[in-house]
């Protein structure tokens, strides 16, 4: 999952709110001028996975819906990543960087709509790619689910590579930041999406057969370590 297009870095944050360009440089200000505790890229990194874990809950009910007797969908869905995407939004409030989608809980108005100035093209357009992939098949559709949880870590820990493109540092995440609150999150988000990775390989390999899946995105030897082989 790469991106189709790239912003620049200047533009990237100016959608922050006007940080001044000391912020990369550890200068943490919002855009009234009030310390965050976070610099641009752990402000961007953070407005990112908000959206992230919004896509993830936009697809897997998207999918639940289409695969009503796969219960795996609808139980991600509703007990993970919307608790996922209330924690970011969460981390949002509390360092006083913006919600790019504050009416994220309107279901089912919000499902599938990104308004983030920075990112919300990047996943309407993942959005649509993701739920047209798994229309061609049930098991399609569980290869969705897995390929979103390893895209999710890696997004998580490293950095997307969206922002990369965009110009921001790599890492951008969880190795980049010495925020305790946003470390202790992310890796809690991270525990989610191996146990989510772990039932949706198991679902696959319920018809392709046990160990046979292959790393979508992570390397084979990070997904099998997940998977405890």
């Amino acid at each position: 999952m790469k991106t189709l297009t790239a912003l620049t870095l200047t533009a990237a944050i100016s959608t922050l709110g006007a940080f001044s360009p000391g912020a990369l440089a550890g200068e943490k200000l919002n855009s009234t001028g009030t310390s965050t505790g976070l610099d641009a890229v752990e402000a961007s990194h953070l407005t990112f996975m908000r959206e992230e874990e919004k896509l993830a809950r936009d697809v897997y009910l998207t999918l639940a819906g289409m695969y009503p007797s796969q219960g795996v969908f609808s139980t991600i869905a509703t007990n993970s990543e919307q608790t996922h995407a209330d924690t970011m939004r969460d981390k949002l409030a509390q360092f006083g960087v913006p919600d790019p989608n504050p009416d994220t809980n309107n279901l089912p108005d919000s499902i599938g709509v990104f308004l983030g100035r920075e990112w919300g093209w990047y996943f309407t357009e993942k959005f649509g790619a993701l739920t047209s992939m798994g229309r061609a098949s049930e098991l399609a559709a569980l290869y969705v689910g897995a390929l979103i949880e390893e895209l999710d870590m890696h997004d998580i820990a490293v950095c997307p590579q969206v922002m990369v493109d965009a110009g921001y540092p790599e890492p951008c995440g969880l190795e980049y930041t010495d925020a305790s609150a946003l470390t202790n999150a992310y890796n809690s988000l991270i525990d989610g999406s191996e146990n989510h990775l772990r039932a949706f390989v198991g679902q696959i390999e319920a018809v392709i057969g046990d160990g046979n899946y292959v790393a979508q995105y992570l390397t084979q030897a990070e997904v099998d370590a997940i998977l405890g082989r």
